[in-house]
């Protein structure tokens, strides 16, 4: 059976540690890869150490930033009395994108889940418990992914903010735009109607 020459193997090995990246998609990478000249390879590999040695987590929110506070945390014309709790800063960056929401954020990296060891102390509760202490947030926003270990966090991050007086609202989930249906699932379809307003 042919065996691939061992730095290529080892390039192949690692690439295939990359989420979403199966063995054939790490083969067709590393192949890619070597077909980079010297300058291309160099601005990879200085890309990557940059991005590792450079980005820290904002000690405000916990997004990942270069500069501390991050950009969203120092803006004058964020709304400082609303912060939004997500799950992961991939969703900062989603909800950005939907230019609807003027607040402050908060990301917790993970969610509760007893069967991958992740408990409340390996999330980012304690600091957003402590932004919560000066007496200026007045709504906190849940927007963590409606799976059941994310349905679980935010249950339990509300009952550690409700002692504080502050409103905690989530989301709507439900049906997206273009959905069907049919091919619905029940949880969205309750999600659908607890989260419906009037048209009038």
């Amino acid at each position: 059976m042919f065996e691939f020459a061992k730095p290529v193997a080892k390039l192949i090995k690692e690439l295939n540690k990359l989420p979403g990246i199966g063995p054939k998609t790490a083969q067709r990478l590393a192949f890619h890869i070597l077909k980079y000249n010297d300058k291309e390879i160099q601005s990879l590999t200085e890309a990557i150490i940059e991005a590792k040695t450079l980005i820290k987590l904002c000690s405000q929110c916990c997004n990942l930033t270069d500069i501390d506070p991050c950009v969203i945390c120092v803006a004058d014309n964020r709304d400082k009395e609303i912060i939004c709790v997500v799950e992961d800063p991939r969703d900062v960056v989603a909800l950005q994108r939907s230019r609807e929401y003027k607040g402050l954020y908060h990301v917790l990296h993970g969610v509760i889940s007893p069967m991958d060891n992740v408990g409340p102390e390996k999330l980012k509760i304690k600091e957003l418990l402590q932004r919560l202490r000066d007496g200026h947030v007045k709504e906190i926003v849940m927007a963590i992914n409606p799976t059941v270990e994310g349905e679980a966090t935010a249950m339990y991050i509300a009952r550690l903010i409700h002692p504080f007086g502050i409103n905690v609202t989530r989301i709507a989930h439900g049906i997206p735009v273009g959905g069907d249906l049919e091919y619905t699932d029940e949880l969205t379809l309750a999600r659908a109607f607890e989260g419906r307003r009037s048209m009038t």
